[in-house]
């Protein structure tokens, strides 16, 4: 399957001047970081959806021989995906992925993959009481499940109406209790949050949860 990296934020709410996917996480840009989690995993392609949002980004980009870029129009993160689908570049299922997250692993990226059934779309979300153990901020919540926060992470199906997953009460779900699917890099303390876990031992609050989830993983 291949991969699509969304990277047109202008990442306001961090309060910098350094556009969304560029900002450093330990000295490093959080692009950067996702490209290199998707670079080792099992995704065939990575392709990245860069918008006039963030020209840094997509200059970045082009000069990355490990992505290709897409161009979308900037008006949103459905708008850009349903533009990035629309590429001949892409033919779902394909996994997209947000660029806010710092500490994505490839072990991480082949656990959903393994988890898709093959069919449809998939979901990946976390638990609310997660992000508020962890001390991140909470955007958005599935509307089917209000205790359930989306990741950022999900598998795009051949339809259109699947572009906007984590609205749709049907949509199969995969709940995970790792760490590094509930840190979205939106805001300072965020970023404080991600680059403390970095920085900390290699195991954290459930960074590296991946062997729990055997046991504690839902997947319907």
């Amino acid at each position: 399957m291949d991969a699509l990296v969304m990277c047109g934020g202008k990442g306001t709410r961090l309060e910098s001047t350094r556009e969304k996917p560029l900002y450093p996480i330990a000295g490093e840009p959080m692009i950067d970081r996702v490209l290199a989690a998707l670079s080792d995993s099992a995704v065939a392609t990575v392709h990245a959806a860069a918008s006039p949002n963030a020209p840094g980004t997509r200059t970045r980009l082009e000069r990355d021989e490990r992505v290709r870029t897409i161009e979308t129009p900037g008006e949103g993160y459905v708008a850009d995906l349903l533009a990035a689908l629309e590429s001949p570049a892409v033919s779902p299922p394909v996994l997209s992925v947000a660029a806010d997250l710092p500490l994505l692993a490839a072990t991480v990226v082949d656990r959903v993959l393994a988890v898709y059934g093959g069919q449809g779309s998939l979901t990946v979300c976390v638990p609310v009481a997660l992000k508020h153990r962890l001390g991140v901020s909470i955007d958005s919540r599935l509307e089917s499940a209000t205790h359930l926060a989306p990741t950022g992470v999900n598998v795009v199906g051949a339809t259109d109406s699947d572009a906007n997953s984590n609205q749709r009460k049907s949509q199969p779900m995969h709940v995970s209790y790792d760490s590094r699917l509930a840190i979205n890099v939106n805001r300072p303390e965020d970023a404080r949050v991600a680059a403390d876990f970095l920085a900390g031992p290699g195991t954290r609050a459930g960074v590296g949860a991946d062997a729990n989830e055997d046991e504690n993983g839902v997947s319907r």
